[in-house]
């Protein structure tokens, strides 16, 4: 009997299929649209469908599954297994989602937060490989956040620990999504890197970025550093302040959890050197002098993949716990 790994990637818009090995070797994988209107019982039908296609092309059965993990967004009760609340999936509403899927697949599924799920990802099998100690950040929409101390993930006492994004570094600063006041994510994710530079459009600031408001109406994370390279001031003046907020994020963490490794990803490290020699600069601007620290800032290796790895891996984990 094979005994297969499922992971699984729950989003507002796709979500990420993958079967493993026991020794995550990725054997098939897979998306499909989430479709989350159509509410979670049709939405965990269909991703019960594609796995079991998925298990069926890799040559097994669902019964050669040994175990499945999933990553979920928003606010969740992970002890109990439940999505309390998602942003993105407005349906999913006190969604027994651990239940649902372990019903359908017959075999144990460990759920956690869908950061923590990459960030685990790329400690197993990333840029997090041959270090105990890690910081993940995922800039997006938002910034989600997971940290690994001494080789566990970092749940806190009610699972909903590593909250990165929302920690506050600009007091009585920005209004975030979330409520608070000046937390990093209102300044430095993608979405938000884009709507300062808007607003300091609309406020008269002169800029090449303009022409594409104008045009389009609207400016994306990518145009203000396309915008940088081709040497427009008002994009080098919001790209600075990106990289200093995630810098300053990056020490507040250091000094938390001192990981040996702070990890980026998301859709804004396509910025690639730019952005990370710039939260470098920033970093050893701002860092204390006490002692000089070895912690290494990088960008996460495995892409849309670090999910299901990360999934998998928990999964793998939990099995043998």
């Amino acid at each position: 009997m094979a005994n297969l790994l499922i992971g699984i990637d729950l989003g507002g818009t796709n979500i990420k299929i993958g079967c493993f090995d026991t020794h995550l070797k990725l054997l098939k994988k897979t998306s499909i649209t989430t479709d989350a209107n159509t509410g979670p019982q049709a939405v965990v039908e269909r991703m019960l469908a594609a796995v079991g296609g998925l298990v069926k092309e890799s040559g097994f059965a669902l019964s050669d599954i040994s175990a499945a993990g999933i990553g979920t967004p928003g606010p969740a009760d992970y002890k109990a297994g439940i999505i309390i609340n998602s942003p993105n999936m407005p349906a999913f509403k006190n969604v027994p989602i651990r239940q649902m899927l372990s019903d359908g697949l017959r075999c144990p599924v460990v759920f956690d937060n869908d950061a923590n799920v990459a960030c685990f990802g790329e400690f197993i099998a990333g840029a997090g490989k041959g270090v105990d100690d890690m910081a993940f950040f995922t800039l997006g929409t938002g910034i989600g956040g997971g940290v690994v101390s001494e080789g566990k993930l970092l749940r806190g006492s009610g699972g909903n620990a590593a909250e990165l994004g929302h920690t506050i570094i600009y007091p009585d600063g920005r209004l975030c999504n979330c409520g608070q006041k000046g937390c990093a994510e209102a300044y430095a994710s993608a979405s938000n890197t884009a709507k300062r530079a808007t607003e300091a459009i609309e406020a008269g600031e002169k800029s090449t970025l303009k022409k594409v408001l104008d045009k389009y109406g609207q400016i994306t994370c990518k145009d203000v550093y396309d915008h940088l390279k081709a040497g427009d001031k008002l994009a080098k003046k919001i790209t600075d302040e990106t990289a200093e907020a995630l810098a300053i994020l990056c020490i507040n963490v250091l000094h938390t959890t001192e990981p040996q490794r702070i990890v980026f990803a998301g859709g804004m490290i396509a910025a690639g050197d730019v952005l990370l020699n710039r939260i470098k600069d920033y970093f050893n601007e701002h860092i204390w002098s006490l002692k000089k620290e070895s912690v290494e800032i990088c960008f996460a290796t495995l892409g849309e993949d670090a999910g299901i790895i990360g999934a998998a891996a928990l999964a793998m984990a939990n099995s043998k716990s």
